[in-house]
């Protein structure tokens, strides 16, 4: 078959079933805004007790990663282990997968690797934070 021909089946065939079976399960989402305060931290040991790569959920921190550390008052809001995150002025989605000390409140840091300069430059923001939570977990007021 040739390569248009294959490209034509996939639009006609294969794209739809991918659009109403894939895209089914966002409907049980939703994604809940909320203004928090963003600064961001590194894999540096002057930052942290132990092992500065390994977060509070044990998971391993790698240059690159999106990942986000929250306040503990946040994760009972839906931003638990691996939440997801869009950040208000930064590109892509980040995952939850680190958590502060519990002096902090509606915070969030996000991880810059080794890169302490570009931390620094960062510095601390109030900005909107969008996160993505199960529709049957959310709370009524």
């Amino acid at each position: 078959m040739k390569p248009i021909m294959q490209a034509k089946v996939f639009i006609v065939l294969v794209l739809p079933f991918l659009l109403v079976c894939c895209g089914g399960a966002d409907k049980d989402y939703i994604w809940k805004n909320r203004e928090v305060t963003v600064s961001a931290y590194n894999s540096l040991a002057s930052q942290t007790v132990g092992n500065p790569s390994v977060a509070a959920w044990g998971d391993t921190l790698v240059n690159g990663m999106r990942v986000v550390a929250v306040s503990r008052d946040l994760i009972g809001l839906g931003l638990g282990y691996g939440t997801q995150v869009k950040i208000e002025g930064l590109k892509g989605i980040y995952q939850v997968k680190d958590k502060m000390h519990s002096r902090y409140r509606n915070r969030i840091d996000v991880f810059m690797g080794k890169d302490l300069e570009r931390a620094k430059n960062w510095g601390q923001k109030k900005l909107t934070i969008a996160y993505r939570v199960k529709r049957d977990t959310i709370r009524s007021k």
